[in-house]
């Protein structure tokens, strides 16, 4: 079945993720009635999602489509472009995934965790391999990130080259290989149709660091420091800790490894060759005690304030093996994603209270670089492959509308740019872009173990719970003498302590005994009845009184029998 949106002869691209927001990756591209799935991503969510691990994209299209879909292509290893694999996998039958040298490491991690699935195959892509799709030759081109095996995915369709750039900047000084520019310009010569370009530092109209001027920077600060080291970055940034163990071995120091995700990357990064470790640098969790405080390196998880991470459990003074002391300094080789500065935050100020020097990236030291260009790397690759219309994805808003400024200002026409949102489908012929309708998208929260189980009237429930507390009465009732067995039992968590406020819950239970009453005398008794009037009435009633406004949960015990 072709997308009803398309008319005959154009092509469709769309997001079901990543567009209006930075996180949960997900790009359709559909060419001649054939899906590509690129990147399938996860959402880390903020606070006001409370309780939920993840947020994924609504899969719906994907499933209602699932017999055209030839592929995932996975762009690069960082969870926000493969976490969500597993969860796709339990919805929609992938024939193949498509991924590149660390990636296929990372994916095939992620899914031994998962035993319910049964994975697809996992095919290796190289950056000179070609694949022929029906129509469809699909090449790739190497850029450079802060993880290695990093590859834009070029489509040359019947319509036109379509170029998908993936997270990107520009780094002539790279630690790992050099993106290939050369392709970027031949691709440019051919003619490009479309190009999709990251967004995320559209507003930064500075310099992005290089990658081998933070390994410059560590060391230096490594050879300043007297005191233990503790230092924590994200765990797919192979090159930063490749530069943390170079560091350590210059200066005389082990490295000892905690947090499981830092654990499985070193792992990773020792078999693809992207990390290489001198003998008996890395120390087990027993050793690194008995050696000096000037001598240890301790690399742990938790850059970004996560609550059960090394770092964080290291600043409660929860970490079984490592206890924070004066004379140790903590580094954080990492910036804080949107919405996780307040975590950040407190793991920093529980660090200043065990008298830690804490060292931030920051002008005094350069501890971190992003992995996304900025403007001027943005407008070269705009310069090199000279496209003829363009779609900024990969970033909220405000840096998608930043970015169109960018690719006018390059010589893109303006009428040749769309500005999408997750599940508005761009139409495209050799000559024509259009915004042609919209697919179903959305967002499905991961709690525990549940997908989608969780809608956002319960996170409007937890929400209200959190602020404003709970409010239960227990009415015993019997429904064939329409009578009161006994006098209500008010219950309050959160809302107002029960001792010291007799006045107000006594004056609450009578309220409810009224309405009760009332609704046992009529004609058509009803128990939904009965507790919908309950609530209706207790929350204005509560109001009226407390000016607040708790989840009323009335509990109905008829004992008829």
């Amino acid at each position: 079945m072709k997308n009803p949106l398309l008319n005959t002869g154009e092509l469709g691209i769309f997001a079901l993720g990543g567009l209006g927001e930075v996180g949960k990756n997900m790009y359709i591209y559909e060419i001649e009635d054939q899906i590509f799935v690129v990147d399938a991503g996860i959402l880390f969510p903020d606070e006001h999602l409370l309780g939920i691990d993840y947020v994924i994209p609504d899969y719906t299209y994907l499933v209602e489509n699932q017999d055209r879909i030839v592929g995932l292509f996975i762009t690069h290893a960082h969870e926000d472009h493969i976490g969500g694999i597993p969860y796709l996998l339990k919805k929609i039958n992938i024939p193949k995934i498509y991924a590149a040298g660390i990636a296929v490491d990372f994916i095939e991690y992620k899914l031994l965790e998962h035993t319910d699935i049964k994975a697809p195959q996992i095919e290796e892509y190289k950056s000179y391999y070609k694949y022929q799709f029906k129509n469809v030759e699909l090449s790739f081109i190497r850029m450079n990130h802060s993880i290695p095996d990093m590859f834009g995915f070029v489509f040359r369709t019947p319509q036109g080259i379509l170029f998908h750039t993936g997270d990107f900047k520009i780094d002539f000084t790279p630690v790992g290989p050099s993106a290939e520019f050369d392709k970027l310009a031949a691709i440019g010569s051919e003619g490009v149709l479309c190009m999709m370009s990251d967004s995320t530092n559209a507003e930064r109209d500075e310099l992005i660091q290089s990658d081998s001027k933070i390994g410059k920077s560590i060391n230096e600060l490594f050879s300043r420091m007297p005191g233990r080291i503790i230092i924590a970055t994200f765990a797919s940034n192979m090159y930063r800790i490749q530069q943390i163990i170079e560091s350590s071995v210059l200066n005389g120091r082990k490295v000892a490894v905690f947090g499981r995700s830092m654990e499985r990357a070193i792992e990773i990064g020792m078999q693809t060759g992207y990390i290489k470790v001198p003998k008996d640098t890395i120390v087990s969790n027993e050793q690194f005690t008995r050696l000096k405080a000037n001598e240890v390196t301790i690399l742990v998880t938790g850059s970004q304030g996560e609550p059960l991470a090394a770092l964080s459990r290291i600043a409660n003074g929860s970490h079984r093996q490592v206890k924070a002391m004066p004379g140790d300094t903590v580094i954080f080789s990492s910036s804080p994603i949107p919405g996780n500065q307040e975590g950040v935050n407190r793991t920093i100020n529980k660090l200043f209270r065990l008298d830690v020097e804490v060292i931030t990236h920051g002008p005094l030291a350069d501890t971190h670089t992003s992995g996304h260009g900025a403007q001027q790397d943005l407008k070269l690759v705009l310069a090199l492959v000279k496209p003829k219309m363009f779609i900024p994805i990969h970033g909220e808003h405000r840096m998608q509308k930043h970015h169109r400024e960018l690719a006018i200002d390059c010589g893109v026409n303006p009428k040749n740019i769309l500005i999408l949102d997750n599940g508005e489908v761009a139409a495209i012929t050799a000559d024509t872009i259009r915004l042609a309708g919209k697919v179903t998208s959305g967002e499905v929260y991961i709690d525990g173990t549940g997908i989608g189980d969780i809608g956002s009237t319960v996170i409007k429930e937890r929400k209200l719970l959190s602020e404003e507390g709970l409010f239960s009465v227990i009415l015993s009732i019997n429904s064939v003498t329409k009578k009161l067995v006994n006098e209500p039992t008010i219950i309050s968590r959160g809302f107002i302590y029960m001792k010291g406020n007799e006045e107000i819950t006594q004056s609450l239970a009578n309220e409810a005994k009224k309405i009760t009453q009332a609704e046992l005398n009529k004609k058509m008794y009803n128990e939904l009845n009965l507790k919908q009037a309950v609530i209706d009435h207790l929350n204005t009633k509560i109001f009226e009184l407390t000016q607040r406004k708790p989840l009323v949960i009335p509990v109905v015990v008829d004992l008829k029998a």
